[in-house]
């Protein structure tokens, strides 16, 4: 396997400008001669499905959900990043991509950043244009707040459902297209795996889940778009359907893997407080903006009422360890100072793992009502949560797995290393090195579907042959049989754990030892706790009910199992990565003060793994990263 980015010669900003001119189109008569698969109806795969069609080529689009409206871009909350510089508070293209590349911790390439950044302007512009209703200034003008990583605001926003909104915009987008004709709309089918013919992308095989048929879809390129992995440690803010079978199944027919150990830990989210709880939900980063995070200075303070702990005695933690960002530190970092305080025994809340989020002095400022209209939706949700009204009394928050920078890889055209896919949004792994800076995965969604899928799209077609291929071809016959089998197979199991209950003990041994913070011994052990537990699943999982009707255990069994290889090569690139960088906290390397030191020596590159088979560890290729425009420096917030 060759890794080539396929990065265009020339100054950065020329970059994409030159790449779209050099490539290869395709007249809008032989674009109707060609069908695309893409899997996913979420920004990304909503946004490039209904753009595709626009130009004339024939799509069809899966979900699983059973409806693209309920797509997880919907939860997304805080907003959009755009460099815009509406409040002339000196944005520019420039400054976004550099803040970037720096809350990325220097582990993402330049020319997929500034792209990025160059499209945020486009972007705004696209969702005002459908409709999507941004918050506004008393003026008219579109408003924007802060996000951490930033000191200028640039986040459009609408309310606390900008993602739902977005989403909104995007659907009507695609539906416009549904009913034209020109896609073809699968809702509640899970793919099962990648169709690959000489060596190329034709197609996926898909488990229908209402009658349990397994049947294949034949097409000349496959856009996956099928968001992140956090579920592997059970407990994070994502979706329960959220899973990465798509990308793993595509990993597994050559697709190599892109830095699977980076996962985005969320500062803001509501405390576990169970172990019934299946998922964690999230309180926006937004709200960093008029609330200010604390603890108790004094431990014995910690069983108080936050009114009744004076000002005096409250530790303003991030103020005061980060003063040029405060409280809106990039996520990584907010997240390990929530850690360490906890660590400390001035944690709040059951168990201890918690934080205030006091926006006291923002109502006494601002007003109530101005908080309601920035936030309404959002403290509501957190009062129906948790009984408490956080006008009133503090949020209490505490990290959580939010975010996953790892994914497959893509060269500049977000092609894979098998030729003929395509990979979008959080799926890739492209834009966020070792972290992700708040409200840039909707930028980078809408990014890949809107503006540069149909673009790279069209050059694949326009400079390769694709052949005619059957549907019951042997290639496509073998690969039905194949996601058939594997569905019997866990049916026969007939053990007598549940499928949750494994999920659950492979998701803590991910947050101990492969969570926010990992050290040697730690991944040692669950490297070797990961394939036993493996093992065990598929000597003693019970899957009830059978393969004919909807079945949710079935569908969830499915999913777990490519967790349970996951897991394994994300402790394995965690292992590897001998520095810390981002979400990637190794303990063994870090500075006096405690913050994550990196070796640009040794590790300035992408990890790309590919798959040698289920038997042989898999094979590390590296792709150097070169900073031309953002030297290499530490990273510093303070």
């Amino acid at each position: 396997m060759e890794l080539n980015a396929r990065i265009p010669d020339g100054p950065i900003e020329q970059k994409w400008d030159k790449a779209r001119f050099d490539m290869k189109l395709v007249n809008p008569a032989n674009k109707r001669k060609y069908h695309v698969i893409v899997v996913g109806s979420g920004l990304a795969g909503g946004a490039a499905a209904a753009s595709l069609s626009e130009l004339g080529y024939n799509v069809t689009c899966f979900c699983y959900q059973d409806s693209p409206r309920r797509a997880h871009s919907i939860a997304a909350q805080g907003g959009i990043n755009a460099a815009k510089n509406y409040h002339n508070d000196g944005d520019s293209v420039f400054r976004l991509f550099y803040d970037t590349i720096k809350g990325g911790d220097f582990r993402a390439r330049e020319a997929n950043v500034y792209r990025l950044s160059q499209n945020s302007l486009n972007i705004i512009d696209q969702a005002v244009a459908q409709g999507v209703p941004f918050a506004r200034e008393y003026s008219g003008l579109l408003d924007n707040r802060s996000f951490g990583g930033a000191q200028v605001s640039r986040t459009f926003y609408a309310r606390g459902q900008t993602g739902q909104q977005l989403l909104l915009g995007c659907y009507q987008a695609l539906e416009k297209e549904v009913a034209k004709g020109g896609v073809t709309m699968i809702p509640r089918t899970d793919m099962i795996d990648l169709i690959v013919v000489n060596g190329r992308a034709r197609g996926i095989v898909v488990r229908d889940q209402m009658t349990g048929e397994v049947r294949a879809h034949v097409a000349d390129a496959v856009i996956l778009c099928t968001g992140g992995y956090g579920n592997v440690f059970y407990l994070s803010t994502n979706a329960k359907g959220c899973n990465t079978t798509a990308i793993w199944r595509a990993y597994k027919k050559g697709a190599a893997f892109g830095n699977p150990c980076y996962t985005q830990i969320h500062p803001t989210c509501i405390p576990v407080h169970g172990e019934y709880q299946s998922k964690l939900t999230l309180m926006s980063e937004s709200l960093r903006n008029d609330g200010r995070v604390w603890v108790p200075k004094r431990r014995e303070d910690c069983g108080k009422r936050p009114e009744d702990i004076a000002e005096q005695d409250r530790d303003y933690y991030l103020e005061r360890k980060y003063p040029s960002f405060g409280n809106l530190s990039p996520r990584d970092i907010a997240s390990r100072a929530a850690k360490q305080v906890c660590d400390e025994g001035r944690g709040v809340g059951e168990g201890g793992r918690g934080v205030y989020l006091d926006f006291r002095d923002a109502i006494q400022r601002l007003g109530r009502k101005k908080i309601e209209e920035r936030y309404g939706n959002l403290f509501e949700m957190y009062e129906r949560i948790t009984a408490e009204d956080p006008y009133k009394v503090p949020m209490r928050i505490y990290p959580a797995v939010h975010y996953t920078m790892g994914g497959l890889w893509v060269d500049y055209n977000l092609m894979s290393t098998v030729p003929g896919l395509f990979v979008g949004g959080e799926a890739n792994f492209s834009d966020h090195g070792a972290n992700r800076l708040g409200a840039s995965a909707l930028m980078q969604g809408l990014s890949d579907g809107y503006f540069i899928l149909p673009n790279t799209i069209g050059n694949y077609f326009g400079s390769t042959k694709v052949e005619p291929l059957a549907a019951d071809s042997p290639e496509v016959r073998a690969a039905v049989a194949a996601g058939a089998a594997r569905v019997e197979k866990l049916l026969s199991v007939n053990g007598k754990r549940s499928v949750a209950s494994f999920h659950r003990e492979l998701g803590a041994i991910m947050w101990e030892k492969c969570g926010m913070a990992r050290n040697r011994q730690g991944l040692t052990e669950a490297l070797q706790e990961i394939p036993a537990l493996r093992e065990e699943f598929w000597r003693n999982v019970t899957v009830p009910g059978g393969n004919t009707t909807l079945n949710q255990t079935l569908e969830h069994a499915l999913r777990v199992a490519d967790f349970m290889e996951l897991a394994e090569l994300m402790c394995r690139d965690a292992l590897h990565r001998e520095e810390s960088c981002g979400g990637h906290f190794r303990e063994e390397y870090q500075t006096e003060d405690g913050e994550a030191l990196r070796d640009d020596d040794n590790f300035a590159y992408v990890a790309a793994w590919e798959y040698t088979g289920d038997d042989s560890e898999p094979r590390l290729h590296k792709e150097p990263l070169q900073f031309e425009y953002v030297h290499l420096q530490q990273r510093s917030y303070k």
